[in-house]
């Protein structure tokens, strides 16, 4: 670029100089007309010479500057891309980085929810088990108890053989019931439903004392009354009469206002 300029001002000079030179012939006369001639023709040619290597320089400087440019361009496109090339590799690293957490949380929150599905089913179970053992309420003979599942599951079992009146299963299931379930509340009832279970098998005396246990242990139960009665039947299928007498007397001083001892009057009446 700077010879460029160096030749425009050359041109320049040579104007300058061409015009000087025929300023000073057509005053001074210092050169014929030809020599005149030939020295524009040659300064003429000589400034087209140099007009057209300054503008072969000023080509060259503009082409030299722009590959220059273009080499800084494609450096700068060439950095530009290796950082866009390096950006996008974090990208994709982050993404994957990424889908591996979710990845790893997706898997947390099924094993949390299958962890949560377990321990509700191991309560549950719990739960259920301890039901097993909690006392339940029932009414009995008129009575509100509290007695433990297995208690009542032995005792309705026993009470459906002798609906059934199958009496030698029941007297069965009742005995192993006060074997296995020595203190429970359901106690007065089994010693009731056990005698008749005996009376109905023919085992007298031991409905005798089973009815009379339990007038023995709970005096007031509602069913004491019943067991008298029982308890004066056996005596009669004993020849017991002056016992059974006695027993109805005795039911009808303890109970006079019950139903139970309408019946003993009438059995005491035909005894008589």
């Amino acid at each position: 670029m700077t010879q460029a300029v160096l030749g425009l001002k050359q041109s320049s000079f040579v104007l300058f100089l061409l015009a000087a030179l025929w300023g000073g012939s057509a005053q001074a006369a210092l050169f014929g007309d030809d020599e005149a001639r030939r020295a524009i023709l040659d300064l003429r040619q000589r400034l087209e010479q140099s007009q057209i290597a300054n503008r072969t320089l000023v080509e060259q400087a503009v082409q030299q500057q722009s590959q220059q440019q273009n080499q800084q361009i494609n450096q700068a496109v060439t950095q530009l891309r290796s950082a866009l090339l390096d950006l996008q590799a974090q990208i994709d690293k982050l993404r994957a980085e990424l889908a591996q957490s979710l990845g790893a949380q997706e898997r947390l929150a099924r094993d949390l929810t299958e962890l949560q599905l377990r321990q509700r089913d191991v309560l549950s179970s719990v739960d259920d088990r301890l039901r097993r053992f909690e006392p339940v309420r029932v009414n009995m003979d008129g009575r509100e108890v509290m007695v433990d599942p297995a208690e009542k599951a032995d005792f309705d079992r026993a009470m459906g053989l002798f609906r059934q009146a199958d009496f030698v299963a029941a007297q069965s299931a009742l005995g192993a019931f006060l074997l296995r379930h020595p203190q429970s509340a359901y106690l007065p009832s089994v010693l009731f439903w056990l005698g008749n279970a005996q009376y109905a098998n023919k085992a007298y005396r031991e409905a005798m004392t089973n009815f009379q246990r339990l007038l023995t242990e709970s005096p007031s139960h509602p069913r004491a009354a019943e067991a008298m009665l029982a308890i004066s039947n056996v005596q009669v299928e004993l020849k017991d009469l002056k016992g059974a007498r006695k027993t109805l007397e005795d039911l009808i001083k303890a109970h006079p206002a019950s139903e139970t001892a309408g019946t003993a009057r009438e059995r005491l009446s035909r005894l008589r």
